[in-house]
């Protein structure tokens, strides 16, 4: 019996009180890469809309095919959500995006040809149009945090990311930690590169972040993370094969067969 064939892409998308936005959302998606990628699906989670988006959400899935929806029973905040969507997705590739309507839809396109090369695909928001006070705020805490943690990543807090599979199966999520996803994905030897993309104003809805609710959780996740690195293990074989064994694993991602083989000779 043949098998079916793997889903190529997932666009996984957190929802929070978008609902102007997620119908031109959609369609752009849509339109954007249909013919472009061989199959693809859009996951949007739902995290506690109160404002008529989940509603909208399920009219959504009901029209496009390529449209999947999962309701939280409250808000949980974005880090829960793309870790829902994570789970949820079938892709090969891992696609996020915000729903603000702030991203072109068409630079996922940019960004996959460096996952041909990267396991992490960061978008770069080089021009960005948001508030004086937003993007002077997000430009110290992105020099604090590449200072703490060294991701090497101008612009972290960018949602439009292309990850392969195995790095959201492989990175630990906590609340909070979606700002720190490229540190994650280093931690674990993955690669990571980035990219300009285009940034737009918000046209609907009001955003949902601000420097009171932002900063001191930031400060607080960094240190979490700074922690976390400096704990991570580092030993090696005292045979050298082992130790090649061993970095090809993180580096070359072996198939499992490999890997349980190493896992016995350990």
């Amino acid at each position: 019996m043949p098998q079916p064939a793997r889903l190529h892409l997932s666009v996984v998308i957190p929802v929070h009180n978008e609902r102007d936005n997620l119908s031109p959302l959609t369609a752009q998606i849509v339109k954007t890469l249909t013919g472009q990628v061989s199959s693809f699906e859009i996951i949007y989670v739902d995290d506690g809309s109160t404002d008529g988006s989940g509603p909208l959400l399920d009219e959504l899935a009901s029209y496009y095919l390529e449209v999947r929806v999962f309701h939280f029973d409250r808000n949980y905040g974005q880090t829960s959500a793309f870790d829902a969507g994570f789970h949820q997705a079938g892709g090969d590739l891992i696609a996020t995006l915000d729903s603000d309507l702030q991203f072109d839809p068409a630079d996922i396109l940019t960004l996959l040809p460096l996952a041909e090369h990267y396991d992490l695909v960061c978008g770069w928001r080089k021009d960005r149009h948001d508030t004086l006070v937003k993007r002077l705020s997000s430009r110290i805490a992105n020099a604090i945090r590449n200072a703490v943690v060294h991701d090497g990543v101008h612009d972290t807090g960018c949602s439009l990311k292309v990850f392969r599979r195995r790095v959201v199966e492989r990175i630990p999520l906590f609340e909070g930690m979606h700002r720190f996803f490229p540190a994650l994905a280093r931690m674990r030897g993955f690669t990571v590169t980035e990219a300009p993309v285009r940034h737009f104003p918000r046209i609907h809805g009001q955003s949902k972040y601000s420097i009171g609710n932002r900063i001191f959780k930031t400060l607080r996740d960094l240190l979490v993370v700074r922690w976390m690195q400096g704990r991570r293990f580092r030993y090696r074989y005292r045979d050298y094969k082992l130790n090649v064994n061993r970095y090809s694993l993180i580096v070359k991602k072996p198939n499992k067969k490999c890997l349980r083989r190493l896992t016995i000779n350990v």
